[in-house]
């Protein structure tokens, strides 16, 4: 497994980024209940066959279920092999609004103390805002407590993790993230357009919702009627899949780490099958300047459709 530096960090990371959600909680298409999950134990060899397999990226947040203690039990002992991301908690009210500053240090801090009790750790590599809205971003006080707990040596690398182009483009304005976790994938491009200027900031750039939730893999058959355009768009990469003898899968991997300015592809892993397929895709062959081109052809005519947020809400992921 390659590594890639994370932007400016001085943090080499492995370019499949293990995504810890599927393994805290249930998440993805036919995961509905803690029954449709590995149990403790296997999570926990799974992460540490990934380790040993070369990936040493691993993502995970404290609204992730049971991730965080399934990483602190899976890496006592080999912390120091492990580059960890964790987020922050929630923090916004139903109306979009930022609690007062005194409460907002609180959350912030105590979060991060929670992470580490639960990772079994004394520093996290990458602290993350969990969502990247307008009202976050252009909050001082965040920004200067982020600022703080970095000084204490408590993370590595402050990060931040976005949903729209806009946020995106003002995380990278604003010139103190160091990591950008934000969605890119085949269907959905609109964001890399802000990829040159990211890597011209130095700015690390981890590439989430690679596969949508699974529909971009063995999963995106037979989906709610309301995909249906969707579904029947994944065709269209075939002739792609057919001539690199690949999965939809791996071709939405290859895809996505083919960009030089993406230091890693985040990938939801929940079996051992899934973590072979993702070592696989990530092979460091990756799709030339023609091949590239065509995929980008190839993105989804009406990409503001593209929202996993409401389709969980409409239950068309189930």
């Amino acid at each position: 497994m390659k590594k890639r530096p994370l932007g400016k960090t001085g943090i080499n990371v492995s370019e499949i980024a293990f995504g810890g959600v599927e393994i805290g909680m249930p998440y993805g298409i036919g995961v509905n209940t803690p029954e449709d999950m590995l149990p403790f134990q296997e999570a926990t060899r799974l992460l540490q066959e990934a380790l040993d397999a070369g990936i040493n990226f691993f993502d995970t947040a404290r609204m992730y279920g049971e991730s965080e203690r399934i990483m602190g039990a899976a890496f006592s002992g080999r912390r120091d092999e492990a580059v960890i991301a964790t987020k922050c908690r929630h923090f916004l009210d139903r109306d979009g609004n930022l609690p007062p500053t005194k409460e907002l240090k609180t959350i912030i801090e105590s979060s991060l103390h929670e992470s580490l009790k639960t990772l079994k750790s004394d520093y996290v590599d990458i602290y993350m805002l969990h969502q990247g809205h307008f009202a976050i971003l252009n909050s001082e006080e965040i920004a200067l407590t982020f600022e703080k707990l970095k000084k204490e040596g408590k993370m590595r690398a402050m990060g931040v993790s976005t949903y729209t182009f806009e946020e995106t483009a003002l995380a990278i304005e604003k010139g103190i993230w160091e990591v950008i976790q934000l969605p890119f994938n085949l269907v959905d491009q609109r964001q890399k357009a802000l990829f040159p200027k990211a890597s011209e900031q130095g700015t690390g750039l981890v590439i989430r919702s690679v596969l949508l939730k699974g529909i971009l893999s063995d999963r995106g058959k037979n989906l709610h009627a309301a995909l249906a355009d969707v579904e029947k768009h994944l065709s269209r990469y075939e002739p792609l899949m057919k001539d690199g003898n690949y999965t939809l899968s791996a071709l939405a991997v290859k895809y996505v780490l083919s960009y030089p300015e993406v230091s890693a592809a985040l990938v939801g892993i929940d079996s051992f099958s899934y973590l072979h397929q993702s070592l696989e895709a990530a092979d460091g062959q990756y799709l030339d300047a023609n091949k590239l081109a065509q995929a980008e052809r190839m993105a989804y005519p009406d990409p503001s459709f593209i929202d996993l947020a409401y389709w969980s809400r409409m239950n068309w992921l189930l």
